[in-house]
């Protein structure tokens, strides 16, 4: 279940953003889908195929915490989600960027929605 939660708000998150990436995210997602957990994420985000890999990447994410902080309190904010989300990021190392950000955004907005729809 928590692999269709995924994949569901990355797909998600990739029609969102299809308008200002490229109509080929969705398919660059579905390759990061498909080749998950057998490839490192890449170092910079500025393809669509690294995109396609970021948005995979911060969904996975994002349901980690997500389920965590439900454990906590039943109905998580997306600000909550997104702050944890971004801060995880950037312990993590990667960059801080606008958009980062945007897609993180987008992407907790899908996580919840996903997990709304599931319940």
């Amino acid at each position: 279940m928590t692999d269709d939660l995924v994949t569901a708000a990355a797909r998600s998150a990739a029609d969102r953003l299809a308008a200002q990436y490229g109509p080929q995210l969705a398919a660059e997602v579905e390759s990061a889908l498909h080749a998950r957990g057998t490839e490192h994420r890449p170092e910079q985000y500025f393809d669509p195929v690294s995109m396609g890999s970021l948005i995979v990447s911060i969904a996975s994410l994002a349901w980690t915490i997500y389920a965590g902080l439900r454990a906590k309190t039943p109905n998580p904010t997306p600000d909550v989600l997104a702050r944890a989300v971004r801060v995880e990021l950037r312990t993590r190392g990667d960059a801080a960027s606008p958009s980062q950000d945007k897609v993180a955004d987008v992407v907790v907005t899908e996580i919840i929605r996903a997990a709304n729809d599931s319940v």
